[in-house]
């Protein structure tokens, strides 16, 4: 197996016990889980902390999520692409909800890593934009700061530590969608009419 084929399948391995376990993995269940002799892994990382890093790094790149997003076109409606954003940007953020931790860990000092999630950040809100720009016209907003809202929205809806698991954390998609789109009033007061005010 060439040295990339071996580091893919070893960060392919790692991730789901980062997911499960943290970063208290050992080697040893890292190398039964990709089917390779321990030492295997320090012939392609110099190190535990090496590999780690590298599967964060996978766990965190955006490139499917922002394909994802670039694949759902401005067909439909806003709200069904809207819909469709949050399920495909949720989906991914709790996938590695159990890893938002372990990069303080592993990337303290890694500007690099911080770097690569800045990145991915601005090219999520960049697809969310993208997906919003065709309605520019009907809201009070921009594109990009509607997009900031809507990820706000998702991040504290995917990561219970924000929302403590209450109610927040049991919005929907839907619910995600509806709040930005509509607001939260459950049916608009009514304006007072210049008579009442004097």
């Amino acid at each position: 197996m060439a040295p990339e084929d071996r580091r893919a399948a070893l960060i392919a391995a790692t991730l789901p016990l980062l997911r499960e376990y943290g970063t208290a993995i050992s080697t040893r269940q890292i190398a039964e889980a990709a089917g390779v002799a321990e030492g295997t892994i320090f012939g392609v990382f110099p190190d535990k902390a090496s590999l780690l890093r590298a599967a964060l790094m996978s766990a965190f790149d955006p490139q499917p999520a922002v394909d994802a997003l670039a694949a759902l076109g401005a067909q439909t409606e806003l709200r069904a692409r809207l819909s469709e954003a949050v399920t495909t940007l949720r989906t991914a953020m709790c996938a590695n909800a159990n890893l938002i931790t372990a990069p303080r860990e592993l990337m303290a000092d890694d500007a690099e890593f911080r770097e690569r999630m800045m990145d991915g950040r601005r090219r999520m809100l960049a697809g969310l934009a993208a997906l919003i720009e065709p309605d520019r016209d009907r809201l009070r907003r921009s594109p990009e700061a509607t997009a900031q809202l809507l990820l706000m929205l998702i991040v504290a809806s995917a990561h219970r530590g924000f929302g403590q698991g209450g109610e927040f954390g049991e919005m929907d998609d839907e619910e995600i969608v509806s709040d930005l789109l509509d607001g939260l009033l459950v049916r608009p007061s009514p304006t007072p009419s210049t008579e009442s005010l004097s």
